[in-house]
């Protein structure tokens, strides 16, 4: 079996499960947040009662992230009602808004806080929650109805889905991210190649890959229509949980004759940065053959793109520049936040790398990944054209329908930033390779 299928032979107490499967499986968290959380709530009480008790009220996470910093009313009642829904069920991992508790973007948060585990059953009412898989799980993102049901139950009835397997041998260069190695694969097998499939990512090259970068790998499966994507839990993996101190869970394997729907193999050494033209995250091409197009911002945030090591990347470009068109840092999660204060490259904070090459820092949250309210941080507004850390880039995805968006790594991001073109970041070949201090 693959990875997947022992997790979810495990979970829905079977010997062995194969792709097709129709089987009940055990929950071991639901996530949900401000958007989705009160249509989730909804629907649980209308079926399981007003006054009935959520299946285990340390199982549910429960994080606002995506419309908290604006002063849109509608906005705001969603967090009232996941607050009071929260308070009223004890919810022990409630984090929220406006208080000491809050994390920001959820996805970010769930591995920076410890909910994240190999082994487990992760669903979440937002379709980027496979994140969650580059640690050895299977996370996946699911509809209000399926999270009301979770809520009451703690149970799922799930489909075995098939694993396309992708193969990255040697080492990556050092100016390839994980976005690049993951907008690579969806180009090549389309925006729909891996549709209720799981992408699974191995190899020497992604074995040598932080957790964070991983985590961006597994988060855009689903821009390939993926049910998930998935890293096999390794001591990369066990030393970013130790630091949070999670030590029990169990790590799963696929078995070396497992059956895959297909095989992808590349020498990591020949990857190169690439960027995803509108209007989808399919349509990929190597950057340097984009340097004709020019672009009016640069934004780099989101779950995809706003990490910890995703703003030191940027700051190894943006260090000793100024910024040649409008750029907008927005951190995943206070966690974030905070190591702008403490991370230097060169004696200068990261805060003061942003600050000084004319950046505009906002607070953690999603903010303009999806448009949002019209207050919201970085939302677009006319015809802006936009090279963004997202993960989408469909026609109004941020804000504006009149805008273009393209996605690409935070180091092409940056690069693009001092140009006001697409350029390609090894033309900063020599900024990239500085190590950060200490």
């Amino acid at each position: 079996m693959t990875i997947v299928e022992k997790i979810l032979a495990n979970r829905s107490n079977k010997p062995q499960v194969k792709p097709g499967d129709n089987i009940w499986v055990d929950v071991d968290i639901l996530m949900t947040h401000d958007v989705c959380g009160p249509g989730t709530m909804g629907i649980f009480k209308g079926n399981f009662g007003e006054k009935a008790k959520v299946w285990d009220k340390e199982k549910i996470v429960l994080i606002p992230d995506h419309y908290i910093f604006t002063k849109d009313k509608y906005a705001m009642r969603n967090i009232e009602y996941v607050t009071k829904f929260a308070k009223e069920q004890e919810i022990k991992h409630f984090y929220e808004p406006f208080t000491d508790d809050y994390k920001g973007v959820c996805h970010v948060a769930l591995a920076e806080e410890g909910h994240n585990k190999p082994g487990d059953v992760l669903f979440g009412t937002d379709s980027h929650t496979c994140t969650s898989g580059a640690f050895g799980q299977f996370a996946s993102g699911i509809g209000n109805t399926d999270a009301g049901f979770i809520m009451g139950t703690g149970k799922l009835w799930v489909r075995v889905p098939e694993s396309i397997k992708f193969q990255f041998e040697g080492k990556f260069p050092s100016y390839i991210m994980g976005k690049d190695v993951v907008l690579q694969t969806i180009g090549d097998i389309g925006f729909d190649g891996a549709t209720y499939r799981c992408m699974e990512y191995g190899g020497q090259a992604i074995s040598g890959l932080n957790m964070e970068e991983r985590m961006t790998i597994c988060n855009m499966a689903i821009e390939a229509g993926g049910k998930c994507g998935i890293i096999a839990a390794d001591e990369v993996t066990k030393k970013y949980l130790e630091e949070r101190g999670v030590t029990e869970y169990e790590v799963h394997n696929s078995d070396t004759d497992a059956v895959y729907h297909s095989v992808h193999t590349y020498d990591a050494s020949k990857v190169v940065p690439v960027v995803a033209k509108p209007y989808s995250p399919g349509n990929v091409e190597p950057a340097e053959n984009l340097s004709h197009i020019e672009v009016t911002r640069s934004y780099i945030g989101s779950c995809t793109g706003g990490k910890t090591t995703d703003f030191i990347a940027a700051a190894k470009i943006l260090k000793g520049e100024k910024v040649k068109i409008e750029t907008f840092i927005v951190p995943a999660t206070k966690n974030v936040e905070r190591n702008f204060e403490t991370i230097t490259i060169g004696g200068e904070t990261l805060r003061e790398i942003f600050e000084n090459a004319g950046c505009k820092i906002g607070p953690p949250s999603c903010a303009a990944c999806l448009g949002g309210p019209k207050d919201t941080f970085g939302r677009t507004h006319a015809d802006e054209v936009v090279i963004s850390t997202t993960n989408r880039n469909f026609h109004g995805r941020m804000g504006s329908m009149d805008s273009k968006v393209y996605l690409a790594s935070p180091f092409t991001a940056a690069a693009s930033a001092l140009t006001g073109k697409i350029t390609d970041p090894r033309k900063y070949i020599s900024k990239i390779e500085v190590e950060i201090d200490g």
